[in-house]
């Protein structure tokens, strides 16, 4: 049998090694980078049958590259590699489309289990919809946090979670949180000066 291929992406090489030692041990073909666009690249270049990725890398983060590789291949199941600091944000990434997340350090039976769990999950259910289906509830989304302070401060601590009241998709809060202006732009045509404030605001700042 063809062994599955993975991508691994962490700019800690300690990290790369562990992680490709462990799963070639259990039969998996991998490929790794150090770099979040390096990584990114490779995704939507080559075939893989899962991606894991860091959270906080220097280029991009791992909820940019997680936007991204859903977007193009809404069927790869992405893993969330995090540190203690990260681990709320990582479970926000479940709520966006990831598919498990692995807090380090982690143990070769953690690792397993967790690639396992998510190529499992990814096997049993299709793909979200990636396109906007629900142009106006985005748009109000945009334009209440142009106006409302509290809104946006709420993304910033809460991520999913302050969106819980909108009727949102997981790829349209996805696009919002992470201010895929470019995205948005292109489905909702042209945004106000208050309903592009937050996104722009996302944009000159680390993702989280």
């Amino acid at each position: 049998m063809e062994k599955m291929r993975v991508l691994v992406i962490d700019d800690e090489r300690i990290v790369l090694d562990s992680v490709s030692r462990i799963l070639k041990e259990e039969n998996f073909k991998v490929e790794v980078s150090l770099s979040g666009l390096e990584g990114l690249k490779l995704a939507m270049e080559r075939t893989y049958d899962i991606v894991l990725t860091d959270l906080r890398m220097p280029d991009i983060g791992g909820m940019r590259v997680l936007r991204d590789i859903k977007r193009a291949k809404p069927a790869l199941p992405v893993v969330m590699i995090t540190g203690y600091g990260s681990v709320k944000t990582a479970v926000q990434a479940m709520k966006l489309g990831a598919a498990e997340y692995l807090q380090k350090p982690f143990s070769p039976e953690e690792l397993t289990a967790a690639v396992k769990s998510a190529l499992r999950l990814a096997a049993s259910r299709p793909p979200e919809e990636q396109g906007m289906l629900h142009k106006g509830e985005v748009l109000r989304v945009l334009e209440q946090a142009g106006k409302d302070p509290s809104l946006v401060s709420n993304m910033l601590s809460y991520g999913a979670d302050a969106l819980d009241e909108f009727n949102l998709s997981g790829p349209e809060k996805l696009a919002i949180l992470t201010g895929d202006l470019h995205w948005i732009e292109q489905h909702a045509g042209p945004l106000s000066p208050v309903q592009r404030k937050w996104l722009e605001q996302r944009l000159s700042a680390e993702i989280w």
